[in-house]
């Protein structure tokens, strides 16, 4: 399957990966997809709500270090420039709270110039904030 064909698919948002994806396995189901190997297969229905995904995000370290220990520990490596397919680390915002902005640090997938994250209506293809972190799934 292409990452063309996998954006396309009908996604769903659930939190934890089970009934449907978060940003986080969104991009895991896609290293699936591409690789037959699931980073977020220990994770899958660990969390509920946005209150359980952020403890575990917490625990790991946050965002980068709990993608990087999985990617990693599946033979991936980090590169500097990412490439269509890779998982990357971006800043998008996620809503809004009585102090404004919500700005959040989410995996995302890189295609093309753009990078595809997973948000509560779907898919979505845009040109987003990369931090500068990325994995290669190839």
């Amino acid at each position: 399957m292409t990452l063309e064909e996998y954006i396309r698919l009908p996604h769903r948002w659930r939190w934890g990966g089970m009934g449907g994806d978060d940003c986080t396995t969104f991009c895991a189901a896609w290293v699936f997809e591409a690789t037959g190997k699931d980073p977020a297969a220990g994770l899958r229905g660990t969390y509920f709500t946005a209150e359980d995904a952020e403890a575990v995000l917490q625990a790991a370290g946050g965002v980068e270090s709990l993608v990087g220990e999985k990617l990693m520990a599946l033979g991936f490596r980090r590169v500097s420039e990412p490439r269509d397919g890779d998982i990357g680390i971006i800043r998008v915002m996620t809503g809004f709270d009585a102090a404004g902005m919500v700005v959040k640090e989410i995996p995302a997938i890189k295609f093309g110039p753009l990078w595809t994250v997973m948000s509560a209506h779907g898919p979505m293809v845009k040109k987003l904030d990369w931090t500068g972190v990325a994995w290669r799934i190839a």
